[in-house]
């Protein structure tokens, strides 16, 4: 409980999609109502599209608004940079294979206590052990989207006009961006993967896929396996 209190005072977390899918099922909500209540949505002056930061507690030290008495009251769905840590990753574009890939750094602050520890892991036993390899697959996958808001293809993108916000919705808000593609004439102006169109109905996960999908080819001209 001590390196939770330690680790969980003044956080600027960001939060990816699919963090928010996994914390807003694990607290019973929907996307409208975590974004509302548990975050920061920041656009900062030289940023190509929107941040979403994890808010912190109304207290003295600015805790997480997750903390207990006991630790982590979301545990088992905690964040991918909580999932993680003392371990933070990049993305590193290989121009040689035309293909980005996913590095780490161990960069453990200095009350880290598994510093202290006798047993020593690698990367790959890590993420196993904090059941963390989709989170960083995810992770990757959004990573190489916002690459795309810095690129070529982006040149005079605002983030806050219509189609940013749009962008926005399909990827952090899936109850919003579910009521788009099924009340709208979304599902006839695109063709949809068979069976992924079978699974956005009821599963996040794949909406969320369509969603970044659909943010490709709706922004920059980019279709996909998906749609």
């Amino acid at each position: 409980l001590s390196c939770f209190n330690l680790c969980c005072r003044n956080l600027k977390l960001f939060l990816n999609p699919y963090d928010i899918i996994r914390l807003k099922q694990n607290l019973g909500i929907t996307s409208s109502e975590f974004i509302d209540k548990y975050t920061d949505i920041v656009l900062r002056p030289e940023g190509i599209f929107f941040d979403v930061r994890l808010k912190m507690a109304e207290n003295q030290e600015k805790t997480c608004p997750f903390l207990t008495d006991r630790g982590c009251g979301v545990y088992p769905d905690r964040p991918q940079t909580c999932r993680t840590f003392p371990v933070e990753y990049g993305l590193f574009f290989n121009a040689e294979k035309n293909a980005y890939e996913q590095v780490a750094f161990f960069r453990p602050p200095d009350f880290c206590l598994g510093v202290h520890e006798s047993a020593t892991w690698t990367i790959s036993e890590w993420e196993a052990d904090q059941q963390a390899v989709f989170y960083n697959r995810m992770t990757g996958k959004w990573a190489e989207l916002l690459s795309l808001f810095a690129s070529d293809r982006a040149r005079g993108f605002d983030p806050e006009s219509d189609a940013g916000r749009m962008a926005f919705m399909a990827a952090y808000n899936m109850d919003e961006f579910r009521k788009f593609v099924l009340t709208s004439s979304f599902l006839k102006r695109y063709l949809v993967k068979p069976s992924l169109r079978a699974k956005i109905r009821s599963d996040d996960i794949s909406l969320l896929r369509l969603g970044m999908a659909w943010i490709r080819l709706f922004l920059f001209g980019m279709p996909s396996d998906e749609i």
